[in-house]
């Protein structure tokens, strides 16, 4: 403990004015460009791979209320371009044909109905996401500036064509196929981009295939040097630079959420706003886990900092794992090794299901393990239970067990007067099978 206690005594390192603001300042840049960092890996992630395209199209066709709300939208698209009664009236014999409005407007509740439940099968459910994907990569084509089929960019426009579901709506209602030949080219067309926002959507698509890759080495680039220059509070640095994780993940997960809220409030009519939300949760979702990922990593950043520190707590616990880690480091490598497994096998974040992010995390834990190590060798050579090294508390474990083994123990059953059972344990004591600390308690025992 006496190491520990210089070292509190000594008091925390200072840096030079110059190098505390270069510091302060590369820490809050770094911090400000991880925003823009989240929001392009987000958009790098979900939207721009085809993979999770895949995945998030398929959790919206599979969510309820998503799927209700689409089943309602192509009936709606069959019932404004088609004369559905005049339709039924065609089939009817003369003496039903003035019940053809009345069975077109009972009509289309079942068929919303119909639309939802075949939606909800699972081999429509895959066409539908397989459907999805090929458009996906269409639209990234064109983002590219390339050309492709499936999906329509006449006159710089981007729209999705839904219009086959509605005429297979028609068909499956029992529609003549002339009434359904008159359906205009446009139904069921969403325009996903206009002509005058697809300039700025390629440029922002080149922006962020690049800032993908250079924001990276530029966030953790500052923060690194930031450490750097932080020559003797290094420590600290690295506890606010957990700190700005924490900082990062909770604004990304707040403003997510608002975000949403509002958008979903103020763009989208009131009985289309539940499954607004819904598609906007699904869609953001890699948003969110970055964030919680973010704050994770951050949260065990500020731990390690705090570690490592020279509160009361934190030199308690090390010098409580000192034994561990000076002595048996092979036990504390497999412990740190079982922990860091179980967060593989949990895969909570992105890093954590790629071999290169195992592997930096990985990294990063064995350095903490050895700092830890190295400092603790440093405040507590000789740490051991009442003092002694642990090779002396090993030796005098051993002698305490072949004792214990050739004397009856220490106890009020013995037949041994109280002086005796004393005599005894002083013999003990003497002899360094007992601590300080054994020895008084065994006494108070015999004692009381």
């Amino acid at each position: 403990m006496e190491g520990a206690s210089s070292a509190r005594a000594s008091g925390p390192a200072t840096l030079s004015r110059g190098r505390h603001w270069a510091v302060w300042g590369l820490t809050v840049a770094a911090s400000l460009l991880g925003l823009l960092l989240i929001l392009s890996t987000w958009i790098n992630r979900q939207m721009l791979s085809d993979s999770s395209w895949n995945k998030t199209s398929t959790q919206l066709v599979q969510d309820p209320q998503i799927r209700s709300a689409l089943s309602v939208y192509l009936v709606n698209e069959l019932y404004a371009n088609v004369d559905v009664a005049g339709a039924l009236a065609q089939r009817l014999p003369p003496n039903l044909k003035p019940l053809a409005a009345p069975a077109a407007a009972a009509l289309r509740q079942p068929a919303a109905q119909g639309v939802d439940f075949l939606l909800a099968r699972p081999q429509v459910q895959k066409s539908f996401s397989d459907a999805s994907a090929v458009a996906h990569e269409e639209l990234v084509n064109v983002l590219e500036n390339k050309t492709g089929l499936g999906i329509q960019t006449g006159n710089g426009t981007v729209t999705l064509d839904l219009g086959s579901l509605v005429k297979g709506l028609g068909i499956q209602l029992g529609l003549p196929s002339s009434a359904l030949a008159k359906i205009p080219p446009n139904t069921g067309v969403i325009t996903v981009m206009h002509s005058d926002q697809l300039a700025a959507a390629q440029d922002g698509f080149r922006a962020i295939k690049l800032l993908s890759i250079w924001l990276y080495l530029l966030v953790f680039g500052m923060f690194g040097l930031a450490l750097y220059l932080a020559a003797g509070a290094r420590r600290r640095t690295l506890r606010n630079i957990g700190w700005a994780f924490v900082f990062l993940g909770i604004l990304t997960i707040v403003a997510r959420n608002q975000i949403g809220s509002y958008a979903v409030t103020s763009l989208v009519p009131t009985q289309y706003r539940p499954p607004a939300n819904h598609v906007w949760v699904i869609g953001t979702s890699t948003l969110g886990e970055i964030g919680w990922g973010v704050l994770f990593y951050g949260a065990i950043g500020v731990f390690g900092a705090v570690l490592a520190g020279p509160t009361r707590a934190a030199t308690a616990v090390r010098s409580w794992i000192a034994p561990i880690v000076n002595h048996r480091p092979g036990m504390a490598w497999t412990a740190v090794a079982l922990a860091y497994l179980l967060l593989v096998l949990w895969g909570g974040t992105h890093a954590l299901r790629t071999p290169l992010g195992i592997l930096i995390l990985g990294g990063l834990f064995a350095l903490g393990v050895v700092a830890l190590r190295r400092q603790s060798l440093r405040e507590f050579p000789d740490a051991g239970v009442g003092g002694r090294s642990f090779g002396s508390l090993t030796a005098a474990l051993g002698r305490a067990v072949a004792s214990r083994k050739a004397a009856p123990a220490v106890s009020s059953e013995n037949g041994r007067s109280k002086a005796e059972e004393l005599a005894y344990l002083g013999s003990l004591h003497d002899s360094g099978v007992l601590t300080d600390g054994e020895f008084s308690r065994a006494k108070q025992h015999v004692l009381s």
